[in-house]
């Protein structure tokens, strides 16, 4: 396999659309809605 520049830009466009995915799931999955409505309503918490 010849390793040029355009095999290297398919690679690292191929790995961060994977890591968009990763992070799209971990960020709309139902185990974490607890944690960030909780992070949603700290400015509205009083001292």
């Amino acid at each position: 396999m010849d390793f040029d520049i355009n095999t290297l830009r398919s690679l690292t466009t191929v790995l961060s659309f994977v890591l968009f995915i990763g992070i799209f799931a971990w960020a709309w999955s139902r185990k974490r809605t607890k944690d960030f409505e909780e992070a949603a309503n700290l400015p509205f918490e009083q001292d």
